[in-house]
């Protein structure tokens, strides 16, 4: 990291299954990426409630005595269907809000191993990076070779020219905890030029939620 400026990085949001998966390894990395996180001083936003991959990095990272946010639908509360959420909750109405305060919440973003939710989360942020709608790092975290399929479809993409190089690096990969978190901290947004010149604007109600309206 010599001759690198360092971005700031306060809290970090995790996207990640609410299962802990087959391979034992991804129970240990989520556990390891929370004591990480705990030793840097970085709070963690995640979706709230115990279960899976999201019960072990929120433990952690609680255990290491650092804030815990979990933001979680209404509807997932109902017969305390997740389980009690580390830390402060936040309840919302819509998966979709859930979604935007996360990314107004959080300086970054990580993806462990999880399912079409997991993904969703993660390339809902790397669509809106893309926008201009946000310049926060995204990464995930390469367990095992977990997102291999993934990051070589990716490149696919690029190659036959739906992706370009310079949204290419908006997604970021490694396969350690602390690699991941210094390549984050290094990260430089570089927009596009014409999508930079989109105007969003943020809705009028009393939440000052974020309202993704295309201005033409």
């Amino acid at each position: 990291m010599e001759g690198v400026l360092v971005r700031k990085i306060k809290k970090i949001c995790v996207f990640c299954g609410a299962n802990s998966g087959k391979d034992v390894a991804f129970v240990n990395a989520a556990f390891h990426l929370g004591e990480v996180l705990g030793k840097r001083k970085i709070d963690l936003v995640y979706g709230g409630g115990k279960l899976g991959l999201m019960g072990c990095v929120s433990t952690a990272v609680a255990q290491h005595e650092r804030q815990v946010l979990g933001i979680i639908p209404s509807a997932f509360t109902v017969n305390n269907l997740v389980g009690e959420t580390c830390g402060k909750e936040i309840k919302v109405a819509t998966m979709q809000e859930r979604l935007v305060m996360m990314m107004e919440l959080s300086d970054a973003f990580i993806a462990l191993p999880g399912g079409f939710g997991t993904l969703e989360e993660l390339f809902q942020m790397i669509s809106w990076a893309q926008l201009s709608i946000h310049n926060k790092p995204i990464g995930v975290l390469n367990i095992n070779g977990f997102f291999n399929g993934l990051l070589s479809f990716v490149d696919h993409a690029v190659k036959q020219e739906f992706i370009t190089p310079r949204a290419r690096k908006i997604l970021i990969s490694a396969t350690t905890a602390d690699e991941l978190v210094d390549k984050l901290q290094a990260f430089r947004f570089e927009s596009d030029p014409a999508l930079s010149k989109l105007k969003w604007s943020p809705s009028s109600s009393q939440k000052e939620k974020l309202d993704l309206t295309l201005r033409l």
